[in-house]
């Protein structure tokens, strides 16, 4: 359900600084010019380019090596129309740990198999273990501690051919990819890579295809063939649930049993 703050106009949404609808940002950004006079006016003159009114540089910094840094403050000239607005959503009930466990042993009748790893030059680990690992996050356990989840997380730098030679080995219901390096958008080709490879292999109407990370939304992964993706703030109860429905929904009991 959405909703939005008394007095806000949904059809006409702004920025919100110091009363409603003013349209004050804030926004950062680096210039590759040394700092000077003129820096400081591209700044401003970019910013305007952007459709800000009444911009002025809050901060500046030099950084050296014919680089400078500006944070500028200024009005928002556009608004959207945050009534209209749809997007893609998991939209599977939250459970909690016992629920889940239950679920599973109801439904399913045996652990469900979940592969997990950073894959390609990624070495963050963090997003990955906290969904996985035994102490997970927020106050939630992870996947590990799960009676009806049996898993394995391959950690870090891990190469896609190793990861779906890894699932068929462990002969994995879900596989779940952590991106957290992004830069040129190499999170997006790792993983389409990966979807191009399992389609290969045959499997991929067989496994559950989760990837989750900084820049990942649900509508990223379903255009990049996921069945679902997550993104920062996501607890392990949330993919845990996510993942013990659509197994449900995908195959039922007894259709992908397993030894």
């Amino acid at each position: 359900m959405k909703q939005w703050a008394q007095g806000a106009d949904p059809h006409n949404i702004k920025p919100y600084g110091d009363t409603m609808g003013d349209g004050w940002v804030q926004m950062s950004f680096t210039l590759p010019v040394a700092l000077c006079e003129e820096a400081r006016e591209a700044a401003k003159k970019l910013a305007g380019k952007m459709g800000l009114s009444d911009v002025m540089v809050y901060h500046e910094a030099d950084l050296g090596y014919g680089f400078s840094f500006f944070i500028i403050y200024g009005k928002c000239k556009h608004s959207v129309d945050f009534a209209r607005i749809v997007c893609p959503k998991v939209v599977e009930k939250k459970m909690t740990f016992d629920e889940i466990n239950e679920f599973i042993r109801t439904h399913v009748g045996r652990p469900i198999r979940v592969i997990g790893a950073c894959t390609g030059s990624d070495a963050h680990t963090v997003g990955i273990d906290a969904i996985m690992n035994m102490k997970g996050y927020a106050g939630e356990y992870g996947l590990e501690r799960y009676e009806m989840f049996e898993t394995k997380n391959l950690g870090s730098q891990v190469p896609n051919e190793k990861l779906l030679a890894e699932a068929l080995e462990f002969n994995a219901d879900a596989i779940l990819v952590s991106q957290v390096v992004t830069q040129k958008d190499i999170h997006l080709s790792n993983l389409a890579e990966l979807i191009d490879m399992v389609e290969a292999a045959g499997i991929r109407e067989k496994v559950l295809m989760i990837c989750g990370g900084p820049r990942i939304t649900h509508e990223v992964a379903l255009e990049l063939g996921f069945d679902a993706g997550f993104g920062p703030g996501t607890t392990p109860t949330i993919v845990a649930s996510y993942i013990a429905q659509e197994f449900v929904k995908r195959f039922g009991k007894g259709l992908k049993a397993k030894t």
